[in-house]
């Protein structure tokens, strides 16, 4: 497994239940700040594999990324379920709920290595 994805797993197994994060937020703490595509497809290929909760991760406005009909309601349950509350036009206060990590003082973010 490539560092980039080794980071990005890393990062999404470090998102603490009742928060949430953008997949461009995921790219920048893997190292990669141009990556949330990437994230995305991560997340698509790996989160059976390595037990991810790929339910916290949101886009940039703080909505699920998901179409109804296709997993948007079973990310919605999830995060509903962990406290997670959605406003009237279906996003997520970043303010409340985003997740803010843990960094070292000399600036690296402190997460689990998988």
């Amino acid at each position: 497994m490539q560092r980039f994805t080794q980071n990005v797993v890393a990062v999404i197994q470090a998102i603490p239940k009742g928060k949430v994060t953008s997949y461009g937020r995921v790219a920048a703490l893997a190292g990669n700040p141009r990556g949330a595509r990437q994230v995305s497809r991560y997340l698509h290929s790996l989160s059976e594999k390595y037990d991810l909760p790929w339910h916290r991760v949101v886009n940039a406005a703080g909505k699920i990324s998901l179409p109804k009909g296709r997993g948007y309601e079973q990310q919605r349950a999830l995060l509903e379920d962990e406290g997670v509350v959605f406003s009237g036009s279906r996003s997520i206060d970043f303010s409340v709920f985003l997740w803010e990590p843990v960094s070292h003082p000399d600036g690296q973010l402190m997460v689990p290595q998988p």
